[in-house]
């Protein structure tokens, strides 16, 4: 009866030994998984975000349906860019400076009904937002940017509407060799790095050897954008076509007299 006692004793103690191996081990392959992600992960997932206290339920219930949203950094600290996964224009790019810009989008109008939200520029595949001033903290923007997005895309409507006005460099009839050049240089190789950043460059006019040029998006009032012109945009143009003598940015009368109310 002893030896039997003895030996179940051993083989309870073995089997909790096993199970303890088992716990470590897992414990451990759980915080190398995590670590691993944490090393890889170089954008926010707002898969991640519903573990954040201050994330609304509403937001996990719709990224359980399987919609989640990338953030990505802009040169302008006060721009972030927004990455539904879904497509938001076809082809082409669309800013709204102020609320009433935004009468052809449903998805741009709700989004200006955040506060603190100054600007809404889409992409083809993105959505920037630029804040009011950096005063504001972007973690307590985003959870309200994200449920609009997430809710407007559950809705189907379109982003915007028949009348939204084109703004894309499609040549036309009366466009002369060099203004065709100018307008392929910018969509094949300008705009596509632009958009990178969450912004992009429209093509305004050519006069006596200068390229007039519009930024959107994060561009706007990004403290580079005149790096970004001049060494960037200038210099490419420049290279390419010999005509081109220089570039200049072209600012809107509601784009002055918005910065001249924000300050």
């Amino acid at each position: 009866m002893c030896c039997q006692g003895r030996k179940k004793d051993l083989f309870f103690k073995e089997k909790c030994y096993l199970w303890g191996g088992a716990l470590v081990f897992g414990e451990r392959l759980c915080r190398t998984m995590l670590k691993d992600h944490n090393l890889t992960t170089q954008r926010s997932l707002h898969q991640l975000a519903p573990k954040k206290p201050f994330l609304p339920p509403a937001i996990w219930h719709n990224a359980v349906r399987g919609m989640f949203i990338q953030t990505q950094d802009t040169p302008n600290p006060n721009s972030l860019k927004f990455i539904p996964g879904k497509q938001v224009l076809e082809s082409r790019t669309m800013e709204f400076s102020t609320p009433a810009a935004a009468f052809c989008s449903p998805l741009a109008r709700q989004l200006f009904r955040i506060e603190g939200v100054k600007s809404v520029f889409f992409g083809p595949d993105f959505i920037t937002i630029t804040k009011e001033s950096e005063d504001l903290d972007w973690n307590l923007l985003k959870p309200d940017i994200y449920a609009t997005i997430m809710d407007f895309f559950a809705s189907g409507l379109p982003v915007v509407t028949d009348e939204a006005p084109r703004t894309d460099t499609a040549a036309s009839d009366d466009d002369d060799e060099v203004v065709l050049m100018i307008k392929e240089l910018l969509d094949t190789r300008i705009r596509p790095t632009v958009q990178e950043d969450g912004g992009d460059v429209i093509y305004k006019g050519f006069e006596d050897g200068i390229v007039q040029l519009k930024l959107q998006g994060s561009c706007t009032s990004c403290p580079s954008s005149i790096i970004t012109l001049k060494n960037g945009i200038q210099n490419m143009l420049q290279f390419y076509i010999p005509e081109v003598e220089g570039v200049e940015q072209v600012i809107d009368d509601d784009d002055v007299e918005k910065e001249a109310n924000s300050t």
